[in-house]
């Protein structure tokens, strides 16, 4: 039988498809563009694997709060579970923030862009400029909201990600001229970033320069663009580095910690011996003797070397495998969405946990100079834990979205 004949068959058989309603999304009966509204199966369409792991490795985060910080909580207020009610806290109001806007139409946090940017830049600069600054450690990072101090940067990240994945989806066919291609993006963040430096906080502002470069990689923009980008970013933080005393000492201390043990090398060498006392199974649950006033920031960036030391290599591996595994199924919904846009935004959002895990374990290991870069779900700190769940909650929302097997990115203009 022809293929004509066999054609003319099926259509006789099957019934044709419904009619799409004007400006629907594809694949997906009842929504509209953007995600205004929801079909009778949103829920089923979502990754629970994706919920799940976030649950897994937020319940470890508590566990490990509780073990790490019990001693200092003791001492400083009294009390062996006051970061951990703390962190309780902000992992339930993180919980509800997730399931928000994991439900909330796409559309509307899409039209809370500008909103965001502005906020964000707002506060990055009532952080430098107003008495609502808080100081730590030299660096005025936090600005105080009632009960607790909230970090502004995380919520410029969410914002530098909702803005690059736009202006790359709307501007696909004009990113290969460097008016528009590498201009407008590299402002937004320079601005941001230069903010961030002022607090200081060098960490923060690398943080936003990956995700530029990154989205900036699959979005289109040129390789010799992005090339000479590279050059200038590098000489301008070696220029930073070494204009700086105290983050020259931090660099010369990542080089050779054990050279000045006692004061520049003295965190990441206790970090270094948490590690190495932990052996294949660890000292067991809340038996670290270096979170006894031994590692600076035990139950902040550095909790992963006392998982190190309690829970052994096994622990440690059990904690990447967990990361890895929630970073594949976020970067698993960016490269199969419909949407430019969706597909960026969700591999932004994925690059803000992953830069964050990678950056911090690089830190604890002593393959890059301290940054202040918490690890996401696992370190004490509502800011981090609100990103971090806010991030996911967005993710799941992506993942109700039209989804196929595209890869990642579409051509944009020439390279």
């Amino acid at each position: 039988m022809s293929a004509a004949r066999i054609a003319m068959q099926a259509s006789k058989t099957c019934p044709p498809a419904p009619p799409r309603a004007p400006g629907s999304r594809s694949g997906v009966v009842g929504a509209t563009a953007g995600g205004n509204t929801l079909d009778a199966d949103w829920l089923g369409r979502m990754d629970f694997l994706l919920l799940g792991l976030t649950l897994l490795l937020t319940l470890l985060g508590l566990v490990m709060v509780l073990s790490a910080s019990g001693v200092m909580a003791s001492r400083q207020f009294g009390g062996a579970y006051y970061f951990f009610t703390r962190q309780s806290i902000f992992a339930v109001a993180g919980l509800v923030l997730m399931g928000v806007l994991a439900a909330v139409p796409l559309k509307r946090i899409y039209g809370m862009m500008y909103p965001l940017l502005i906020l964000s830049t707002l506060l990055l600069v009532l952080v430098i400029a107003s008495p609502l600054g808080v100081q730590a450690n030299g660096a005025s990072r936090w600005i105080r909201l009632g009960f607790f101090n909230f970090q502004p940067m995380e919520l410029a990240k969410i914002s530098l990600v909702l803005y690059l994945a736009w202006f790359f989806s709307e501007k696909q066919d004009m990113v290969g001229r460097f008016s528009v291609g590498v201009v407008p993006p590299f402002v937004v963040t320079g601005i941001f970033a230069g903010l961030t430096l002022l607090q200081p906080d060098f960490g923060g502002a690398a943080m936003m320069t990956m995700l530029l470069f990154l989205i900036c990689l699959v979005g289109g923009t040129r390789f010799v663009y992005l090339g000479g980008s590279v050059a200038l970013a590098g000489m301008a933080g070696w220029l930073l580095i070494v204009n700086s005393p105290y983050r020259w000492k931090r660099f010369t201390a990542f080089l050779d910690p054990f050279a000045d043990a006692r004061d520049t090398g003295y965190q990441l060498v206790q970090s270094m011996y948490a590690f190495g006392s932990g052996g294949t199974l660890g000292a067991g649950l809340g038996a670290s003797k270096q979170k006894l006033f031994f590692l600076p920031e035990a139950h902040n960036d550095f909790i992963m070397a006392v998982v190190g030391e309690e829970l052994g290599f096994v622990g440690v591996t059990a904690v990447f495998v967990l990361m890895g595994l929630l970073c594949w199924r976020a970067f698993n919904i960016a490269m199969t969405l419909d949407e430019l846009r969706d597909r960026l935004t969700a591999f932004g959002l994925t690059l803000i946990i992953t830069l964050g895990a990678v950056l911090n374990m690089a830190v604890v290991l002593g393959s890059a100079p301290p940054k202040g870069v918490p690890m996401p779900f696992l370190s004490y700190g509502g800011s981090s834990l609100l990103s971090s769940m806010a991030c996911v909650g967005l993710l799941l929302n992506l993942s109700r979205q039209p989804r196929g097997n595209r890869l990642l990115g579409s051509p944009g203009g020439k390279r």
